[in-house]
């Protein structure tokens, strides 16, 4: 009963922030490719691209989540700058109530390949 209780509030609070996302992203119509994408992001998976994000997300009809998602993703006209800071928004306070951030760690690679490191 606990943990489904927890997976209910942790449902609850995802959709919650890519609701707020959602607000910043321009139309309307890229909401639910954003939640798509979003839920995608978080599945377990060892590839994070729009292929298997499509097949986890919408496994009826991956070839048409497919280009939704390619569309929000490499097409949509929405800013990166106010995405980013709606995000800032939202978990900056979160984060800073576990304690004070010391430091920031920055790559220009969105995640590490199987089998190497970021300094390898």
């Amino acid at each position: 009963m606990v943990k489904d209780r927890e997976a209910a509030e942790s449902e609850k609070r995802f959709a919650a922030y890519v609701d707020q996302l959602g607000g910043v992203i321009g139309h309307a119509d890229r909401k639910r490719p954003l939640r798509d994408y979003c839920m995608g992001l978080v599945m377990p998976a060892e590839r994070k691209s729009v292929e298997p994000l499509a097949a986890m997300t919408a496994p009826a009809s991956v070839c048409a989540q497919h280009q939704s998602l390619w569309h929000f993703v490499g097409l949509a006209p929405w800013s990166d700058e106010e995405v980013l800071a709606k995000v800032r928004e939202l978990v900056l306070s979160s984060m800073e109530r576990q304690e004070p951030i010391q430091a920031w760690i920055m790559t220009t690679r969105p995640h590490l390949r199987k089998g190497s490191t970021l300094w390898g």
